[in-house]
């Protein structure tokens, strides 16, 4: 009987299901996109029990589309919008409240605080990360302080915390029947709640921030068998757990110090493998874990997080009505030669990597008479090539390294014109691979290996290979003037919410 593996794609706007070969290639997927709330100006909310519903139907969709049973699937994976924050009822399932997501900046009073003596940077030497509302202790806080009676069932055991990745799996797993409460190492560490070295929660960050250990998850590995599944997929070992980005690392075989990825999806995110010893950085990027096979030490990543990419498209679409789908976005750019001057800071959550400033806001700057739909659209791609760019930057300073070509995945790596942006931008060759799916093909990896059905990391790196290269093409000159254009654009985006 041929078996393959599944991976749920938990992402920020769509939740999808993906049923992998052997080879790594595709064999089936459904996808759903699911409500975006806006409660006030900077909140990013989701319906938990949406995101819970809709895992169950493309679940049961994929399945069905390739004429599969559980009986078919070896293991499955999971893989998931990372530091996105959910308090749930254990009796019930009932979560307390809307899901944070990663891009809400509600907590910006209680970050500023928190680093109101020893700055942004106060548990970066133990988590990797700075004080910011990207995390999700700061989100929990939020919560156990503002959900009337939360904090008492917290310490009495009847709140559960957990990233979206540890919702799906105690769903997945029975639920109030059973479910397993458990969490692994990567979305472990955007909580800014572990400790890198001993990967296990600090004791002394959780007293800073007055969270009761009792409502965190069992930190595992991210390749292990966890347990087994219900419902549609009844029986099948859950054997891998990666958050998003470090998923798309491990599909895009980045198991060797120094190669690195690039994500374009909702956000943007461009990590670097850094080996067995973390490294901190001194230039606005994250460590973090990047995956841990059960049994081995950790790997780690240096990370550069880009909060708006694709969501920049979207908002076009969904809020101004400048396109009428996604694809339109290159068409649109597409009918004029150059940005006419016009450049587009996303800073719709404020500054994520290298900046982190919480208090920025969105700018478009360099307007003329001259400028039009199409410079609108090109500066709104644009805006992802240099965000890369200037996390890169920091990359190579802090890794000691300096990259000879960018891998890269997600949604937006079809759009051609963004990607000859951004090798120019960069002035190195930019690589997309045979499957772009990483994110998903990742989490199947990840399953795969601790369920036996790929024998060895080495078996994965042979499945990848290259389908496009983009080839810098513009001139260094050239290259200098647009990105000191960018450089002006951001800094209009400084301090423009008072404390």
């Amino acid at each position: 009987m041929t078996e393959y593996i599944a991976a749920i794609d938990q992402g920020t706007t769509s939740t999808r299901c993906m049923i992998f070969d052997r080879a790594g290639r595709v064999t089936s997927r459904a996808q759903e996109e699911f409500e975006q709330i806006y409660p006030r100006p900077g909140w990013v909310e989701h319906d938990p029990v949406e995101i819970r519903d809709t895992v169950r139907r493309v679940t049961a969709a994929a399945l069905s589309k390739a004429d599969l049973t559980a009986a078919d699937i070896r293991a499955v994976g999971i893989t998931n919008q990372r530091e996105t924050t959910v308090v749930w009822d254990p009796e019930t399932g009932r979560p307390y409240h809307n899901a944070l997501v990663w891009q809400d900046t509600r907590t910006d009073r209680i970050c500023a605080d928190l680093a109101v003596d020893a700055g942004i940077d106060r548990f970066r030497a133990q988590t990797g990360l700075p004080i910011a509302t990207y995390f999700s202790g700061p989100k929990i806080r939020w919560l156990l302080d503002e959900v009337p009676g939360l904090r008492l069932a917290a310490r009495q055991g009847k709140a559960l915390f957990g990233t979206i990745d540890s919702w799906i799996l105690w769903n997945l797993t029975g639920g109030p029947d059973g479910g397993l409460h458990l969490t692994d190492v990567t979305n472990a560490s955007r909580t800014l709640l572990m400790d890198l070295e001993t990967q296990d929660w600090a004791s002394e960050i959780l007293a800073a921030l007055d969270i009761p250990r009792e409502m965190l998850p069992e930190i595992r590995a991210s390749s292990e068998v966890y347990g087994n599944a219900r419902g549609a997929l009844a029986g099948v070992p859950i054997a891998g757990i990666l958050g998003d980005q470090q998923a798309a690392m491990f599909g895009q075989a980045c198991f060797e110090t120094g190669d690195a990825k690039n994500t374009y999806g909702t956000g943007c995110f461009l990590l670097v493998n850094t080996g067995a010893e973390p490294v901190l950085s001194r230039n606005g990027l994250i460590t973090t874990v990047c995956y841990r096979i059960a049994g081995q030490p950790a790997v780690y990543a240096l990370e550069g997080s880009i909060a708006i990419a694709g969501a920049l498209v979207q908002w076009l679409r969904d809020n101004l009505g400048l396109i009428d789908d996604a694809a339109g976005i290159e068409k649109l750019a597409s009918t004029v030669a150059d940005n006419g001057g016009v450049y587009f800071v996303p800073a719709f959550s404020g500054l994520f990597a290298p900046h982190w400033r919480s208090e920025a806001r969105g700018v478009i700057a360099g307007l003329t008479r001259y400028a039009n739909r199409g410079h609108f659209a090109r500066a709104a791609l644009e805006a992802t090539a240099y965000q890369t760019r200037e996390v890169l930057e920091a990359m190579e300073i802090d890794a000691g390294i300096r990259l000879a070509s960018l891998k890269v995945d997600g949604g937006m790596v079809f759009n051609e014109l963004l990607m000859q942006f951004q090798a120019d931008i960069l002035g190195v060759p930019v690589v997309r691979p045979q499957v772009t799916e990483t994110t998903a093909l990742g989490a199947a990896y990840a399953a795969g290996l601790a369920s036996g059905y790929w024998e060895s990391q080495a078996e994965l790196r042979a499945n990848w290979g290259e389908d496009k290269t983009w080839q810098p093409g513009m001139e260094a000159g050239r290259r200098a003037e647009l990105f000191g254009g960018w450089k002006k654009a951001v800094e209009r985006t400084l301090g423009w919410v008072e404390p």
